[in-house]
């Protein structure tokens, strides 16, 4: 039997802009997917024990399928040698934390070792990306990049089709945050289909909007690399304006925002997809993230807390 895992996502400052060639910064979640590979005895088989947002693979059951059967056509599995997959771990699926890419990831890394194809790890990066595509459309591949990479990132997709430009950040130690749930989950094909067509209805507004995305970016970089994390939170906040502006926040995540920020967040912002799934709130120390997961479970809302960075 072989294992892989792949761990969640959560992105701090880019999401949907990195579609269109805008650079992103994302980090690793400490929490994972764990891909167990194994022979099956007559037929291809695929069991998935994650833990989930109710609903989560019943919404996803399309895009769970896409990514299998192009994982399938990527490591040119057959009926000769039938594989049986298990996916567990500790990562709880959730539209924003890069459920799917975590699956795509931990497979790629089983399935490497169950075959001994001595793959490095750009390799598997690659595999996880074609499942991803299959299974959403058109990833910008950030979230397969951290399931794969771990850590702090910058990414900033090729829009020629040639290797995308990653970048590591050096962080001097783990932060700590509070990951929300909506409790609604969304298909990322679905809402980055209404993007573009927003964005071709109304391409003068998108042109200011990447701009002052584009100022953003440049601002979150450098605190970052000073561990500047006020000013990291000031900068998250003005991202969620943006992401409002393009439609894809909602006012379950808006709400939750502005619980996070009263409860004294330093930041905080939708995640991922939006329309649903995942707010991230800043909170260094312990004291902080506890305070600001209360307020936030006391409104209904379930809370992981975890640390980005260490990984």
């Amino acid at each position: 039997m072989a294992e892989g895992k792949g761990f969640g996502k959560t992105i701090l400052f880019g999401e949907h802009f990195v579609v269109y060639g805008l650079p992103g910064i994302a980090a690793a979640v400490g929490d994972y997917t764990e891909a167990l590979v194994e022979p099956a005895e007559k037929e291809f088989t695929f069991v998935d024990s994650r833990p989930e947002t109710p609903g989560y693979k019943e919404t996803k059951v399309g895009e769970i399928s896409r990514q299998i059967e192009a994982i399938k056509k990527h490591f040119k599995l057959d009926a000769q040698k039938p594989l049986k997959i298990t996916l567990a771990g500790n990562l709880v699926c959730a539209t924003g934390i890069g459920a799917s890419a975590a699956l795509a990831a931990s497979i790629a890394r089983a399935i490497n070792q169950e075959l001994k194809l001595n793959l490095n790890d750009e390799q598997i990066n690659q595999a996880a990306f074609a499942a991803e595509q299959a299974g959403s459309g058109t990833p910008s591949g950030i979230d397969n990049t951290c399931a794969v990479f771990g850590g702090f990132i910058t990414f900033e997709k090729n829009l020629q089709g040639g290797p995308n430009k990653i970048g590591k950040i050096k962080v001097e130690k783990p932060v700590e945050i509070v990951l929300a749930n909506s409790g609604i989950t969304h298909e990322l094909k679905s809402v980055l289909e209404d993007v573009k067509a927003l964005k071709e209805k109304k391409p003068k507004e998108f042109e200011k909007i990447f701009k002052d995305y584009r100022k953003i970016f440049d601002s979150a970089l450098l605190a970052l690399e000073k561990g500047d994390w006020k000013k990291v939170g000031k900068l998250m906040n003005k991202n969620h304006e943006l992401l409002q502006k393009i439609t894809v926040s909602c006012k379950e995540l808006d709400k939750m925002q502005k619980i996070a920020l009263k409860a004294g967040a330093l930041g905080a912002k939708l995640t991922g997809t939006g329309r649903g799934g995942l707010l991230i709130a800043l909170t260094p120390g312990k004291e902080l993230q506890e305070k600001v997961a209360k307020a936030l479970e006391k409104a209904g809302f379930a809370c992981q807390k975890t640390k980005i960075g260490g990984l």
